[in-house]
């Protein structure tokens, strides 16, 4: 076999692999109303079976990255491809709510170590320059299709059969995945190996996952005990893990890393990426729905203008001339994205959904350059041979700030009482405000870092 075979080969399933993850993570956004219906659930069961998966994600991404890096990054990536069948299995039979939510916990954890092996397999075969460039695009063009193909697959399915069948595809899909990872994709791993470092690794899984589930709680009520309890508990385990790793000779995360102005950089693009514009975005099916009597696939449809353009661009931003460094890509990609998030603001009662377009298709050309970007910057920021803990480090930063900025834009964009259209339209408008505000920040902390 060829080199030019093997990176074809890898490029491929490890791009598979990201975009069954983003399908999996999106795929409940347009069939919640049914799948809450069947499972029983109620507000909050809801929030719950919106925001599970990211919980696994964020409590295994880094720690995934890792274990890839030094025992393996194909067998990660294959053993990443069964935890998400079977999680995804228990998804197609779960006869409540809670069942639910633990099987889409599992599908976060196989979820992680597929997307965190998998861009540790890109950089493994693709040098840096104009072939980790496409390769990058690629695998950003993966995300976003992702995204486009999981509200759509799921509506449909919803609307034909029933919404547990997109599972049970998920299912097959990703357990093909891993034979085909095992048969196509050789072995790697670093030539510089940290070994495991449990107590880290615990500190951290437990801590996110913390915070996370606080975050879900507390749209019930801050001021309740059980998100206090878990906010309180995210904060001393983290401590912990920061103190943990300032001294360990194991440490899972280097943490001078912290002061390298193109991790910083690629990891505070992560992050607000996640509380601006995928935040906005899931929030957006909803109030399409509630708000103008858009069903779920057309929801979905109009969805796709950003995702299904920020493919395109994420394809095509390998022609962006080397002479605009990683860290400019980053920026122009936030700005744009705050453009677009700008142009979807001053909705009203009468707006029809060609209104949302230009400001979609916007978001959506600026979305691509960021993503192709954040895959290439996300192992580039990082020593050689660790590119599944910097895949790892960048991708919790951008399901940490989703889960974040999917709370913030609740807590704008939900009325209290009894929603009306006028309120719905105030939130919406007040939501758009703040990511918008949030990825400008971003760009801005990124531009700062360059001057660094």
């Amino acid at each position: 076999m060829t080199h030019a075979e093997v990176q074809r080969r890898t490029l491929t399933v490890a791009a598979l692999g990201t975009l069954l993850t983003l399908v999996a993570f999106t795929a409940p956004l347009a069939t919640i109303n049914s799948t809450a219906a069947t499972l029983g659930s109620d507000a909050a069961g809801k929030t719950w079976i919106l925001s599970s998966m990211s919980i696994g994600l964020g409590a295994a991404l880094l720690i995934a990255g890792t274990i890839a890096d030094d025992f393996g990054r194909r067998r990660t990536f294959v053993i990443g491809a069964v935890v998400l069948a079977l999680g995804s299995v228990a998804c197609a039979v779960a006869p409540n709510t809670p069942v639910f939510v633990v099987a889409r916990i599992v599908q976060g954890l196989g979820g992680a170590a597929l997307v965190a092996s998998g861009l540790g397999l890109i950089a493994h075969t693709h040098m840096a320059g104009p072939l980790r460039a496409r390769a990058s695009g690629i695998w950003g063009a993966s995300v976003g299709a992702g995204i486009a193909l999981g509200p759509l697959a799921s509506a449909f399915l919803d609307r034909v059969a029933t919404w547990r069948d997109a599972y049970w595809i998920l299912a097959v899909l990703a357990a093909v995945l891993a034979v085909a990872a095992n048969l196509l994709v050789p072995e790697s791993r670093t030539d510089t190996p940290r070994g495991l470092d449990p107590a880290g690794a615990l500190l951290l899984g437990i801590g996110v996952s913390a915070l996370l589930a606080g975050l879900v709680e507390g749209r019930r009520g801050w001021t309740q005990p059980t998100p206090i309890v878990l906010f309180a508990a995210a904060v001393l385990l983290l401590t912990l893990f920061v103190i943990h790793e300032s001294r360990s000779n194991v440490a899972m995360l280097d943490l001078k890393l912290l002061m390298h102005p193109p991790f910083v950089a690629a990891t505070v693009a992560a992050l607000v990426t996640g509380i601006g514009i995928i935040a906005l975005m899931s929030f957006m099916s909803g109030f399409l729905g509630n708000t103008y009597g858009i069903d779920a696939l057309g929801a979905a449809f109009l969805l796709f203008a950003w995702s299904g353009t920020s493919v395109v661009t994420a394809l095509l931003a390998r022609r962006i001339p080397p002479s605009v460094s990683g860290g400019a890509q980053l920026a122009i990609g936030l700005l744009g994205v705050a453009v677009g998030q700008l142009a979807l603001l001053g909705v009203s009662e009468s707006s029809t959904w060609v209104r949302f377009l230009p400001g979609l298709i916007v978001a959506g050309i600026a979305s691509g350059v960021l993503n192709a970007a954040l895959g290439r910057e996300a192992v580039a920021s990082v020593p050689a041979g660790r590119a599944g803990m910097g895949s790892g480090a960048n991708n919790t930063a951008r399901y940490v700030g989703s889960a974040i900025g999917v709370t913030v834009v609740s807590v704008l964009a939900l009325p209290a009482g009894t929603p009306t259209p006028s309120s719905m339209v105030d939130g919406w408008n007040t939501a758009v405000l703040f990511t918008a505000a949030a990825s400008v920040v971003g760009a801005l902390v990124v531009l700062a870092t360059r001057r660094r």
